[in-house]
């Protein structure tokens, strides 16, 4: 696990099991189907038995080809578990004809003989776990389930998505458009909302958001939005970072600030210029790296966030979840945080489905990635008091204080203060 110097926390050891949890509404969650492939027929066998264990529907098949054949057709699934050592098609190759079927399907590897570069090139290609053979019943059972519960999320997630690129249509053609975007960015600024750190109750931070009072951009969401159908996501991003830069004097030493980036920003040499008004406060800037977009498409990214590393800044996702190329750029940003989406946290505390989500979050990014996670939309201390039972400990949301101008102190419940 990376070493994390500017993280002052100390970490809880997560719940051992997750179960595939029934839904918002209480009744029970649909069937989820895994598809195992493996060329070895003892080996498929006996990985379908153990999957089939955990009560879910499995499809075997001996070939590559075979799966591809059955996704090219229309098949679903959940889930995919696959061998690496097959002939014809290997199982990162397969992995990359995956994606032109489904973006978001979770893959399994499973091999007899590791290395290094085969697991990097599976996660650059969204491979969630990569395992050794031989692999124990309770160890695959408990990647399963993660994975089913993930993408799940993942679903729901681009459901989300679909919502806002409606909200985005109604914006109307191309002149209405840069209309709106203007008037937003005339009556636009910078707000920062506490990040904290609750077991120490201690502040860790601050996030920037961009606020207009044009009411059709009003979000940073539908901002950003607007500045991709227009082609001016980077100078939206040079504006905001110099923004934030004029204001970081006033923010308190110990503090980090979290800074938004569309993935688009990475290309954009203003970004990691040391000259840049940002740069000045590398040190204690984490650039929160938005999952809303794709990072495929994008050149040189390793070695853009290599530079930005070298600056001095640290780097973290945002909206974990919204997908399984997302796992793919958590390979290429290889992220110190990630942070997940407020629609997630609301009313954990009423959702059984939601608390298993997130405690499988939790355990994959912190116990298997090696990252640290920070909640946000904490509005409520039952929501609270959920997020730290399940592991959780950066959280961030009105319950500790509302975006301002200002870099304001985390709000505290008296009752809660130390000491």
């Amino acid at each position: 696990m990376r070493k994390k110097s500017f993280l002052r926390l100390v970490r809880t050891q997560p719940p051992g099991s997750v179960d595939i949890p029934p839904d918002g509404s209480g009744a029970p969650a649909e069937t989820a189907r895994v598809l195992v492939v493996d060329d070895n027929p003892r080996l498929l066998e006996a990985h379908r038995r153990m999957i089939a264990a955990i009560g879910v529907e499995v499809t075997a098949v001996t070939s590559a080809r075979s799966a591809m054949e059955l996704l090219a057709h229309g098949k679903r699934v959940d889930v995919i578990v696959t061998d690496i050592v097959m002939p014809n098609m290997d199982g990162v190759a397969m992995l990359r004809e995956i994606r032109k079927y489904d973006l978001d399907v979770p893959v399994v590897l499973v091999t007899g003989y590791p290395s290094l570069a085969t697991a990097m090139e599976a996660m650059r290609y969204g491979g969630l776990r990569y395992l050794t053979k031989p692999v124990k019943d309770e160890q695959l059972q408990q990647v399963v389930r993660e994975a089913i519960q993930l993408h799940r999320l993942a679903r729901l997630k681009r459901e989300a998505l679909q919502l806002a690129e409606a909200h985005h249509a109604e914006l109307g053609d191309r002149a209405s458009l840069e209309v709106h975007f203007e008037r937003a960015m005339e009556h636009a600024r910078v707000a920062f909302q506490p990040v904290v750190d609750w077991r120490a109750r201690s502040l860790f931070g601050y996030e920037a958001f961009v606020r207009s009072r044009e009411p059709t951009l009003s979000s940073p969401q539908l901002l950003f939005g607007a500045a991709e159908r227009l082609g001016r996501v980077q100078a939206l991003g040079r504006w905001i970072r110099d923004l934030v830069a004029a204001a970081m004097p006033g923010a308190p030493p110990e503090a980090m600030v979290f800074v938004n980036l569309h993935p688009a920003e990475l290309e954009d040499d203003a970004l990691s210029d040391p000259a840049a008004a940002l740069s000045a406060f590398s040190s204690r800037v984490v650039f929160d790296i938005t999952e809303r977009n794709s990072l495929d498409g994008l050149e040189d990214v390793q070695e853009r966030v290599a530079t930005l590393r070298e600056l001095g800044f640290r780097i973290a996702m945002d909206d974990l979840g919204a997908g399984y190329a997302g796992l793919a750029s958590l390979g290429r940003l290889e992220p110190d945080v990630v942070k997940l989406d407020a629609s997630l946290v609301r009313g954990v505390d009423q959702s059984t489905r939601k608390q298993s989500l997130l405690r499988s979050i939790v355990h994959v990014c912190e116990r298997q990635l090696g990252m640290y996670v920070v909640c946000e939309g904490v509005e409520q201390e039952a929501e609270r008091d959920a997020l730290v039972s399940l592991g959780a400990n950066l959280l961030q949301g009105y319950l500790f204080g509302r975006p301002r101008a200002e870099f304001h102190p985390p709000r505290w419940l008296e009752r809660e203060q130390p000491g």
